[in-house]
């Protein structure tokens, strides 16, 4: 079960402008959207979260916001999607995309739909890897903004990382090696996300015991 959080009212707003813009949507670079007909409506938004290279051996990655995704419908299905940024003056339209996320987003909702638990759901980016994850977050009434539950003492809440209790569903496309569309445990995939992305060693260091 999904209890997903409200966007921030400008960064709908403002996906909004640029569906009624003919000029936004004509330069899009979506097909899909510029050929739909009949009405096109921002629906189930997502924060995404960027996880990031730490550079410290073994720290884990940590996380920070860096948009709200609108899926766009067009009919009984998503066409296209929508990234908003946050700038200086608030929430803003960023562009439209298409491709296989978008439709993998809406399946991996649809499935997380059917869970007994409910969660909180966002999405959880990984660039270094090409990677796009549905987070799941066990705390539906947490802020979607801020990251995990288990911050590091040091930093503040938008870099924590995924909590133990969350899922981590990965996008088709996935990594080799990493099964798309299956829920894991982020005790079972943050160790493997966070081992790709640690930095290879200097040149003459040692090797480790």
């Amino acid at each position: 079960m999904l209890r997903p959080s409200p966007a921030p009212v400008p960064a709908l707003r403002s996906v909004l402008a640029a569906l009624g813009s003919p000029t936004a949507v004509r330069e899009a670079r979506t097909p899909a959207l510029r050929a739909a007909q009949g009405p096109l409506s921002p629906e189930l938004p997502l924060p995404v979260h960027v996880l990031g290279v730490t550079g410290v051996p073994g720290r884990a990655p940590r996380t920070r916001l860096a948009g709200w995704r609108f899926l766009i419908r067009s009919g009984d299905r998503a066409i296209a999607a929508a990234d908003t940024m946050l700038t200086p003056d608030g929430w803003t339209f960023s562009h439209f995309f298409e491709g296989p996320y978008v439709t993998a987003t809406e399946r991996a909702l649809l499935q997380a739909e059917a869970l007994p638990t409910s969660y909180q759901p966002r999405l959880l980016s990984v660039p270094e890897l090409y990677m796009l994850t549905l987070w799941l977050h066990a705390d539906p009434e947490a802020d979607a903004t801020t990251a995990g539950l288990h911050a590091d003492p040091e930093a503040d809440a938008t870099t924590a990382g995924p909590a133990a209790a969350d899922l981590l569903v990965p996008l088709a496309p996935a990594p080799p090696g990493i099964a798309a569309h299956r829920p894991y445990q982020v005790a079972d995939l943050l160790p493997v996300l966070s081992t790709r992305l640690a930095p290879p060693p200097l040149l003459g260091s040692a090797a480790p015991a």
